[in-house]
């Protein structure tokens, strides 16, 4: 859940993380997860259908947004700007800005956006995840977009690991010398605390590396079975909620969250 200390602001979980005080109650984890995909949805694949002005860089008003939100999904009449900024400013992966009213996606995006983060921080080291039928592909034409403006980066080999795990257990990663191609020319943007982006990344610039098999092991039985249960009680609750977006919108923020791995 989300909860705000007076003194130390916005935090997800039971009592703020630095003073141990239990603060004020913002939003439930139902609520949490739900208006996240909504705001993945409006932000980074259809602005359009929640009337919705996007500027080039992808801001977007922050009560306009509320004001869409609340008129379409009744379960969130309730809805304040200040729990869309308690949303976005506890998000763990900084997926979400927010800056004078205003709000935007750092990355993810299927729409065209031109956005305009840092260059001036880019790392010696990047790394992307494949599946094994693609990497073939990639060590000839290089990294290039599929169904997103922008080509993803992590930060670490186990981000990356964890990013590719959402279409293959065995994911491929290639190391991208990020340093020298930036010193190249080609522009990577810092988007996220882990994320970096880019509109390409050529072949002389990758090299696949070897994954540890730890990093690539199977969940333990108990864990899985842990985590078939808590998705079995979500789609009960999702059952019971009337109020739901249409449903191609809600499977694209599904598929959204998957893509949120990274």
């Amino acid at each position: 859940m989300i909860r705000m200390c007076e003194e130390h602001g916005y935090f997800r979980g039971e009592v703020c993380p630095v003073c141990g005080m239990e603060g004020k109650f913002i939003m439930n984890d139902y609520e949490q997860e739900h208006l996240g995909k909504t705001l993945a949805g409006a932000l980074r694949h259809f602005p359009e259908k929640f009337n919705l002005t996007m500027d080039p860089r992808g801001w977007v008003d922050i009560q306009q947004f509320v004001n869409a939100v609340r008129s379409r999904q009744r379960r969130f009449r309730w809805l304040r700007a200040y729990h869309v900024v308690a949303l976005i400013k506890t998000d763990p992966k900084g997926r979400y800005q927010y800056k004078d009213g205003y709000i935007r996606a750092t990355y993810g995006h299927t729409i065209d956006v031109d956005l305009d983060f840092p260059t001036d921080d880019v790392p010696e080291k990047l790394y992307y995840p494949a599946t094994e039928e693609e990497a073939d592909f990639l060590k000839e034409g290089g990294i290039r977009p599929a169904d997103r403006v922008f080509v993803h980066l992590s930060t670490t080999l186990e981000a990356a690991v964890e990013a590719g795990k959402v279409r293959s257990p065995r994911p491929v990663i290639f190391e991208i010398d990020a340093k020298k191609a930036s010193e190249n020319g080609i522009k990577i943007m810092h988007a996220a605390p882990t994320i970096f982006i880019t509109k390409e990344i050529p072949p002389e610039y990758m090299k696949e590396v070897e994954v540890p098999e730890e990093l690539l092991a199977e969940p333990e039985p108990e864990k899985e079975e842990m985590e078939g249960e808590e998705k079995a009680e979500g789609k009960e609750e999702q059952g019971e909620e009337s109020e739901e977006v249409e449903g191609s919108e809600e499977e694209n923020m599904d598929a959204e969250e998957k893509e949120d791995s990274e």
